[in-house]
């Protein structure tokens, strides 16, 4: 059953019926209940609040019916709580807030999964429960170990994570994660999240993979700049670039295109430069360059190709992209050479996902396309939230059962997606073609309807397209 899901949109009502699990407590509905009193917020020093323990019946206000809770699930209210006769459901964000290389992206994605859930309490919460993903929100660094460590610091009180930033980084902890029924959001786009033998059918995905990304993006560009008789992939091996390479070379061996140059890179900070890329890209002499880097390395490659007489043009995928780009010196060379592809509408799309996270910043723009990502990245977790109470079961093996059969359709900002099929059966290929233009909000201006190439369904996606690292 569809389960569209807005802000705004509250849970009438909740069935009474749901698996009865060890260490759950059931919660029943009763309008005289009192007030129970809130716990105190987390201390700054990470010492993790009382989440999640084993309760007495008793009786939740505004639930429609019983209701089995477990751990991450209290009948107290929420720290701060917005609705403060409602309990709490608490979630952990595993996110790149500092330090990281993904820090510029993860800071707006973050505040946008707050912005999100506060409207969700606002509209009355989940079925008499608040959401908070405060509480256990912890800084990796996007680092595995560091997201390793954090995972299990929050664990034992979290029902699910909201965000967990980093396909190897989510993978370190997939096995811990399997045993204890813990569902995730990851912000990363990694092929092998459609297929359960490598994400144990606990991540809930948003928008196309990296290796979908790259066969549209060279179908379209095909379509708008001509015949494509040679490629360049450039980006991080492993579950980015390696992903897009990989997508490129399907597209290739489906429209017999035998010219296709992979050429690895790393971030900046590692490499020290990409003039070995901009000296390998003008040896191939490509028609097109397909990116799967961060901004700097972007703007770094097409200013100096530009500068040094390429001819050919440049696909950025989706995290290549920072408005800041469009202030340094290659600003020239990415107006008039370069397309960002994205999996969602952008700033400028006109759903009813994308008013919604409009409005939630009264006006205001976010720094960049994070902000965008996290409002897309909270959908799926807020209809399997909604589902599993409905279902009368709101433990973590509720959610994961939950999880079969969900279609969420984001409102329009991205394409539906049904969870819990394996490939082709669940993976999507809406895609969204920007161009920079300083006049336009976020520095992108889209086409704002999903393109749609042929070559995703002439192949085989039976596998992951590449190793995640």
């Amino acid at each position: 059953m569809s389960q569209r899901t807005t802000p705004r949109r509250l849970l009438a009502a909740v069935a009474a019926t749901g698996l009865i699990l060890s260490a759950c407590t059931a919660v029943e509905e009763d309008p005289e209940t009192t007030e129970e009193e809130a716990p105190a917020p987390e201390e700054s020093d990470e010492t993790d609040a009382p989440a999640g323990e084993e309760a007495d019946d008793t009786e939740a206000p505004e639930a429609g019916g019983e209701v089995q809770i477990g751990d991450g699930v209290t009948e107290e209210a929420c720290p701060e709580a917005v609705n403060p006769d409602n309990g709490c459901i608490y979630l952990g964000v595993l996110s790149d807030l500092t330090e990281g290389p993904f820090a510029a992206l993860a800071v707006p994605i973050t505040d946008a999964q707050r912005a999100y859930w506060a409207q969700v309490n606002e509209a009355g919460g989940i079925a008499g429960f608040d959401v908070d993903i405060d509480t256990y929100t912890r800084d990796t660094k996007y680092q595995p170990a560091e997201h390793a460590a954090a995972y299990q610091q929050i664990e034992p009180n979290i029902l699910a994570i909201a965000q967990s930033l980093g396909t190897v980084n989510t993978e370190s902890v997939l096995d811990d994660m399997d045993a204890n029924d813990i569902v995730a959001v990851p912000a990363s786009w990694w092929s092998g999240y459609a297929f359960s033998a490598n994400d144990h059918g606990l991540i809930m995905e948003t928008g196309y993979s990296y290796c979908i990304e790259a066969m549209v993006g060279l179908d379209w560009f095909s379509e708008n700049h001509g015949e494509v008789s040679s490629v360049a992939a450039v980006g991080y091996p492993g579950d980015y670039g390696g992903d897009s390479a990989a997508g490129a070379q399907l597209w290739a061996e489906a429209n017999g295109v035998d010219d296709v140059t992979v050429i690895p890179t790393g971030p900046n900070q590692v490499t020290g430069g990409q003039d070995a890329v901009v000296s390998a890209v003008m040896a191939a002499e490509p028609d097109v360059v397909l990116l799967a880097v961060g901004p700097a390395e972007n703007a770094e490659i097409v200013g100096k190709l530009a500068g040094g007489g390429f001819t050919g043009r440049f696909l950025g995928s989706l995290p290549t992209w920072n408005p800041a780009l469009l202030d340094s010196a290659a600003a020239p060379a990415l107006v008039g050479l370069y397309n960002h592809l994205a999996p969602t509408e952008q700033w400028d799309g006109t759903s009813a996902g994308t008013e919604a996270m409009k409005a939630s910043l009264n006006g205001e723009l976010p720094p960049n396309g994070g902000y965008i990502i996290g409002w897309v990245m909270s959908y799926p977790m807020h209809a399997l939230l909604e589902k599993a109470a409905e279902g009368g079961d709101l433990t973590r093996a509720g959610l994961r059962a939950a999880m079969d059969g969900l279609e969420v359709d984001f409102d329009g900002m991205a394409e539906a997606i049904t969870y819990g099929g394996e490939g082709a059966d669940v993976a999507v290929s809406g895609l969204i073609v920007g161009t920079p233009n300083a006049e336009a909000p976020l520095g992108i201006e889209t086409s704002n309807e999903f393109f749609h190439g042929p070559t995703f369904d002439q192949v085989d996606y039976a596998q992951a397209c590449s190793a995640s690292s």
